[in-house]
């Protein structure tokens, strides 16, 4: 391990950020993540209680959002999506803020529930019933349905048809579980029932889902000497009314406990997780002293009763037929260590048909079979999650040890030291971010070898594997970027599309945005695939182009055959090679195409962007022998071109109804046609690729055609790329990089970022919104849209401010 970056805030004379006790932190899916802090006045004395969320990308550029809550926030805690997150207090209000216009700088509360005056120590939302699957042993395999199966898993609710049912549950310290629904009309259904009848003081409380759609609740009421709770609670709804059903499960005591030489040695629990939210089997405990810890995995299996030999011989036990009962068993235990500050677990659902603690040989390694450990002298660890034994050890600047007893005396009278008091991994345990007790942001890289020497394929092939199910889930890779060295950047993009194309045609559909996304996100790292990032990023906007446009078309009846007026565009578009665009646009009922002016008017910067692509492309044409050039890649790509050429004639139908609509072009002839000298050859170089299998090169009629290009038309500045701020391509030289919160950091160019320059505009010319196509000029009075994924994923929810 080693650490990436750090982020902190700036000091200030009257008002400062500082960490919360307890303080919390959370990672989505989408690489946000979520922590709190007290908003300190000296003036006014008071706390204000904030949640912040920052991009990893740009971990500078923080949201504060001052949470409302009264009292200490104790959870924070993302949905599935990424896209809402919840909050609880020590007053029993708990919040649920959603990103509002797809805008991950923009948050409100929209929903909540509380239980007045009962501090909330547990929180979850209820499980959708999606899970899938890793199978690890199985990376090597061609389809994706034997790398990533879909495990049968129901949800905690469902509605009619089998839809699942939104909503959340916590538990307090009073012993009380609460269940908020989230109705499709906006309503919300709260119940509150006690755990059990006698109720008791929790201390600490984790949240589990079974595969049958229950829910288990662990809970201790902080003291090693009393037992560890557990609870079935089962969630239904009766005549629009919450209902909660709660069972006791088998408790047990720690080991360290019933342990002579450490029974009283550890007197309090301090951690209680389940290794997982969907792993109820599997819970991990940790008990503390002032100056030490003891970590205890804990296992609940189904064990045979025995039968006494006087009821054997009355009735006989036979097969199946013996009792069984469930029992707690101890897996692992670690020795004493020093005193555990955070802990985090790993969310990667890991699935080994290997037994539980022998994995194969190639497998031992992989990330997400560890979770981190923190201590109070500042180190981290990364132990193995159910045997504990160490993987991988980050020491932080104040974990160097003396070596002599002053020396350890001279540093524990200097003050506390600095440690993680939250930890989060993130989705593939690539990464992990931990706050310190002094409001600090630490992200450090977690190597796929676990720090333990592999070759380079094995860790091409982790890599790959973990890209993969980011392709699959939608999760975002950020993380697995972190890892990628200019050198990996080849074979990785090669090795991707090969397992991309060996999968069906469905899936290929399904996947066709993101593998391109994560192309781009790839040549991004390295300075020999600079070009190709322009293509990749065009063709992702070209495909959101053609989508829009061909969602605006209607069928004239409502009684229409199966088939949309953008499918039977592409099926007359590929059977009719004609290079004349008016005899492709006859074929076409024109009345599928007519759209109201204003529309056709605002969708005029898209229209342009289309024309300019073309005329671009074929000016270039000449020229592609040269690889470096963006655009290259559309050249022999003919499904793209057989894309633009679609385009070509629905703005040709549309500029016949507004002319005003159609793409400017300069000419230097006022009588000529150029949409009809631009489809002309685009459909001759279309026609010499579309055969994928057997592509053949462009004449030289076409070519010489295409040489004359700028003597007849002004060749537009193509704007490849959005201005490139992003921190992933500084990280790539292993070298620490300080920042603070609410600064964008004057970091110096890297080598790859420095290639993009050529492509981006420089900061003082006019700008332009990238989504919507527009142009702003050089000082614009409007802030816009910008995604912070544009190298990664071009998708809206990304979008910020």
């Amino acid at each position: 391990m080693d650490l990436a970056y750090v982020c902190e805030w700036e000091k200030r004379p009257k008002s400062n950020h500082c960490p919360s006790i307890p303080l919390v932190c959370a990672w989505s899916c989408r690489n946000l993540i979520a922590f709190t802090t007290d908003l300190k006045n000296e003036e006014e004395k008071d706390l204000t209680h904030m949640i912040h969320i920052l991009d990893t990308e740009h971990p500078w550029d923080v949201y504060s959002i001052n949470s409302g809550h009264i009292e200490i926030i104790t959870c924070l805690e993302w949905d599935q999506s990424g896209s809402r997150l919840l909050s609880a207090d020590a007053d029993g209000h708990i919040k649920c803020w959603s990103m509002t216009d797809h805008l991950a700088n923009s948050w409100e509360n929209t929903v909540g529930s509380m239980v007045e005056g009962d501090p909330i120590v547990a929180l979850s939302w209820l499980h959708n019933g999606v899970k899938l699957a890793l199978h690890v042993e199985k990376s090597g395999a061609s389809n994706f349905g034997e790398k990533f199966s879909r495990v049968k898993f129901s949800p905690s609710l469902t509605l009619f048809g089998g839809k699942p049912m939104e909503g959340w549950i916590a538990v307090t310290i009073s012993g009380l579980v609460t269940v908020s629904l989230l109705k499709p009309n906006g309503q919300v259904l709260t119940s509150t029932e006690s755990l059990c009848r006698l109720r008791c003081r929790v201390a600490l409380a984790d949240i589990a889902f079974t595969g049958g759609g229950n829910i288990v609740v662990a809970t201790s009421d902080g003291s090693s000497t009393s037992p560890v709770q557990f609870y079935k609670v089962c969630v239904s709804v009766v005549n629009e009314k919450c209902k909660i059903d709660t069972e006791i499960l088998p408790s047990l005591f720690m080991r360290c406990t019933t342990d002579p030489a450490r029974k009283d040695k550890y007197p309090a629990i301090t951690h209680l997780k389940f290794l997982a939210r969907d792993m109820s089997e599997q819970v991990l405990l940790c008990a503390s002293n002032q100056n030490s810890s003891i970590v205890e995995c804990w296992s609940l299996r189904k064990e045979g009763l025995p039968v006494n030999n006087i009821f054997q011989q009355i009735s006989p036990v036979v097969g199946d037929k013996q009792p069984m009962i469930l029992k707690w068993r101890i897996l692992s235990a670690t020795n004493d260590l020093d005193r555990v500050s955070a802990v985090a677990l790993p969310k990667l659902p890991i699935s080994l048909t290997n037994t539980d603690l022998k994995v194969a040989n190639d497998t031992k390694f992989f990330p997400g079979l560890g979770l981190a450990l923190a201590f109070h002298d500042g180190s981290v660890h990364i132990v193995h999650r159910l045997s504990l034994q160490t993987m991988a050890v980050f020491y932080g600047s104040s974990s160097q040890r003396p070596v002599d007893e002053q020396a350890i005396k001279r540093q524990r009278a200097a003050g506390p030291l600095v440690h993680f008091k939250a930890m989060q991994l993130s989705w593939t345990s690539l990464a992990l971010v931990g706050i310190d007790n002094h409001g600090k942001l630490s992200m450090l890289r977690i190597s796929p070898s676990m720090g333990h020497v592999l070759d380079m394929n094995m860790s091409l092939r982790h890599l790959l594997f973990l890209l993969e199910y980011c392709m699959v889930t939608g999760y975002d890779w950020w993380d697995i970027l972190l890892h990628v060295q200019p050198n990996m950047v080849q074979n990785l993009v090669e090795k991707l599309h090969e397992e991309y194309m060996r999968q069906n045609a469905a899936l290929q559909q399904v996947l066709s945005t993101r593998i391109v996304a994560m192309k781009a996100s790839l040549c991004k790292l390295s300075s020999n695939t600079v070009a190709r990032v322009c293509d990749y990023h065009a063709k992702l906007f070209l495909i959101a182009i053609s989508c829009t446009l061909k969602s605006l078309l209607r069928p004239h009846f409502l009684n229409t055959p199966d088939k949309s007026p953008g499918d039977r565009l592409t099926e007359i578009c590929s059977k009719i090679t004609d290079i004349d665009i008016d005899k492709v646009m006859i074929n076409l009922k024109t009345e599928e195409f007519v759209l109201e002016m204003t529309t056709l008017q605002s969708l005029q910067q898209l229209i342009q962007w289309v024309g300019d692509f073309v005329l671009y492309l074929l000016a270039s044409l000449p020229n592609q022998g040269s690889p470096v050039r963006p655009g290259h890649s559309f050249l022999r790509d003919g499904a793209s071109l057989g894309m633009l050429r679609e385009l070509m004639v629905v703005i040709r139908i549309w500029g016949l109804l507004k002319p005003s609509c159609l793409p400017v072009y300069t000419a230097t002839s006022d009588t000529q046609d150029s949409m009809s000298l631009l489809f002309r050859l685009l459909t001759k170089l279309w026609l010499c690729c579309r055969d994928e299998t057997h592509p053949s090169e462009p004449d030289d009629t076409l070519i010489d055609e295409c040489c004359l290009l700028p003597s007849q038309l002004l060749i537009p500045n193509v704007d490849w790329l959005p201005i490139n701020n992003g921190i992933i391509s500084k990280l790539q030289n292993k070298q620490l990089i300080r920042l603070q919160f609410g600064k964008a950091p004057g970091l110096i160019g890297h080598t790859v970022s420095s290639q993009f320059d050529v492509f981006v505009r420089a900061p003082g010319q006019p700008k332009i919104d990238h989504l919507r196509r527009l142009h702003l000029g050089a000082y614009p009075t409007e802030e816009c849209k910008s995604c912070t994924r544009w190298k990664t994923n071009y998708n809206p929810s990304k979008e910020i401010q």
